[in-house]
């Protein structure tokens, strides 16, 4: 029995997950100068609300060097405010500025468009379909990773 990567479904889901990532991590990138761990941190505290760094690592699953890149740029670009935690002197409580909120709501509804765009080729049966196995497959990455 010969192996075909093609047909190994990690290996499909990470390529599928990737040509959609940059794809429209292309748009953030032409249209607003943002890399796509700044997009996902900017995501994750525009729906989310604010955060800590770690809690940021666990949400979007980016390593905490990643992390620590994106929101120094993000702060450096005035689209995140820290404030003390003061629950834990050693963190801060990130959320997007006024001006990253303003910039957060222009991406948005493009990010929903491309989203559409790449899933038009699905029913909308589908589309439910795709997101509970979705997210039956991360439940049992993060249960066996927790194991």
């Amino acid at each position: 029995m010969s192996f075909k990567l093609d047909d190994f479904l990690p290996y499909q889901l990470s390529t599928a997950s990737n040509a959609v990532s940059d794809l429209i991590a292309s748009e953030y990138k032409s249209r607003f100068g943002l890399k796509i761990p700044e997009w996902r941190v900017m995501a994750i505290l525009g729906s989310r609300g604010a955060s800590t760094q770690r809690h940021l690592v666990e949400a979007t699953l980016m390593d905490k060097v990643t992390v620590n890149r994106a929101v120094k740029t993000l702060v450096d670009r005035a689209l995140l405010v820290r404030s003390p935690n003061s629950s834990d002197g050693r963190s801060h409580h990130l959320m997007l500025s006024v001006t990253g909120r303003d910039l957060y709501d222009q991406i948005m509804p493009a990010a929903q468009a491309m989203e559409k765009k790449i899933m038009a080729v699905l029913s909308a049966d589908e589309l439910a379909q795709l997101s509970a196995i979705l997210a039956k497959v991360k439940q049992s990455a993060d249960e066996i990773a927790g194991s």
